[in-house]
């Protein structure tokens, strides 16, 4: 795979062995193969030929692990073809590796449809190896993604949300920058314990983000990330006890896509 640098414009061959070998380099405690994801939407033929190289690259990648300190990812492509999915599956554990990724979701599908394939597909991947959802996803995707049998996620979408405003409460989202919350001296959420939360008013984070003051960004991002964190935990803990069928997004999430109330 070749890349273009955005800073010189020098050209950078990455294979799946320099994958590797720089994830060694770096320490990291999980390594992911190299991978193409698939476009949405994609033909079936341009969708089979990329998980067939996928699966090639993967090959490569494992013979080229040598950290045993370090586990290694496969990842499972196909597009938005279960079968090709289940195939990529069944060809990955084959192949042993340490977890398995389910890549390629959140590119522009319906919520029904990402859903269907990653139940499908999980339902391939062995129960006592992690299985990881790349790039997903909202706070009631994780509930969902959760139930359907996925152990690992990462996404985006707390601080990307948080640089442009927008935060997560139990109650909906905030929009920060409305000028409603001017004068507000209440935090964010009043049950979240982030250092955010525990200091700032949303009227003086209200301040700094229409001031485009950097803080307000890194402000917003430490409660983001720890109400992201707080669900993981109230999921764990549901599980731990067995309800996790009774736990709703309503729950966690206020009203999905709202901004919360005044």
């Amino acid at each position: 795979m070749l890349f273009q640098s955005h800073l010189n414009g020098s050209r950078h061959m990455l294979t799946p062995e320099k994958a590797v070998e720089i994830q060694q380099t770096l320490g990291s405690d999980i390594a992911m193969v190299l991978d193409e994801c698939v476009p949405y939407p994609a033909s079936y033929d341009y969708a089979l030929a990329s998980q067939e190289l996928t699966i090639r690259w993967a090959r490569r990648a494992k013979a080229a692990h040598r950290c045993a300190e370090q586990a290694l990812f496969g990842i499972v492509q196909g597009g938005m073809y279960a079968d090709l999915r289940e195939k990529s599956a069944r060809e990955l554990v084959d192949l042993d590796f340490d977890g398995y990724a389910l890549g390629g979701f959140s590119v522009g599908e319906t919520k029904q449809l990402m859903g269907d394939l990653i139940e499908q597909t999980a339902a391939c991947l062995p129960e006592e190896k992690p299985r990881y959802l790349m790039g997903v996803g909202t706070p009631a995707d994780l509930l969902r993604c959760v139930k359907l049998g996925v152990d690992m996620f990462d996404c985006v979408m707390p601080t990307r949300n948080a640089r442009n405003g927008c935060l997560f409460t139990r109650q909906g989202r905030l929009i920060i920058k409305n000028a409603r919350y001017a004068q507000d001296g209440r935090p964010i959420d009043a049950q979240c314990g982030c250092y955010t939360c525990q200091h700032y008013s949303r009227a003086y984070l209200r301040h700094l983000f229409v001031s485009e003051e950097i803080l307000g960004l890194r402000l917003n991002t430490i409660h983001n990330l720890r109400y992201y964190t707080d669900i993981i935990h109230m999921i764990r803990a549901a599980i731990g006890e067995g309800r996790l069928d009774m736990l709703t997004a309503e729950a966690i999430t206020g009203e999905p896509g709202l901004e919360a109330p005044a």
